[in-house]
């Protein structure tokens, strides 16, 4: 059973996310926040596998109350879904950087959230498709200049070969079709170098392909 948080100011969002999830076998809602405080402290106490966290909330925005979730160790295991009303919010670039695992519209087709809740329980991937490029892009246009990644070394060529494809917005079937290898082998890749490089998913593996240089921006097509 996935246990999954809202954390929404808005009752009527949380009513209906909260209908939604519940009416599947495999999720069930552990609780509801009205504001950012409100989810932090329940998530400590309830300790969840999910969050679908509004970025725009009194008291304590989505925003920080990421950061003090991503940022305890106690709760590694939890992973934060923002929700924001506009596909490119400003504040989501800073999300995927606090440690969101991925965002999603408040507008998203029913069955779509649904997925990606089961998705980011796995590591799996970036939410959102339609705009997963876009949100890239923005990371690249604000990329500070790569770090020096000793951690890189810890890689092999064809990891490497993979993480800079995940950091260019390419899916496991398009990773696959790419290489041309199966996507049950490009998922394998994608894991191997997560574990490797001690990223919680595939939202932090973009960070880190951007921090290090392993991708630039100009790659972007």
């Amino acid at each position: 059973m996935i246990r999954v948080m809202l954390a929404d100011d808005q009752v009527l969002v949380r009513a209906g996310f909260s209908a939604l999830l519940d009416a599947q076998q495999d999720l069930e809602v552990c609780g509801e926040a009205a504001d950012g405080e409100q989810a932090v402290a329940l998530v400590r106490e309830q300790r969840p596998d999910v969050v679908l966290m509004d970025i725009r909330m009194p008291v304590l925005d989505g925003l920080e109350a990421t950061r003090r979730i991503t940022g305890d160790p106690d709760l590694a295991g939890v992973r934060v879904v923002m929700l924001t009303t506009f596909e490119l919010d400003e504040y989501v670039f800073e999300a995927i950087r606090s440690g969101a695992s991925g965002f999603l519209v408040k507008d998203t087709e029913p069955e779509e959230l649904v997925r990606a809740v089961r998705a980011v329980v796995e590591g799996d991937a970036l939410l959102s498709p339609g705009v997963t490029r876009r949100l890239i892009s923005e990371f690249a246009a604000r990329s500070k200049e790569p770090a020096a990644a000793a951690a890189l070394d810890e890689l092999t060529e064809r990891e490497r070969e993979v993480m800079a494809l995940v950091g260019m917005g390419l899916s496991n079937e398009e990773i696959a079709r790419r290489l041309v290898v199966s996507p049950l082998t490009a998922k394998t890749h994608v894991s191997r170098t997560m574990v490797k490089l001690g990223v919680r998913d595939r939202a932090q593996l973009v960070v880190q392909a951007y921090e290090s240089g392993l991708v630039r921006p100009g790659w972007l097509g």
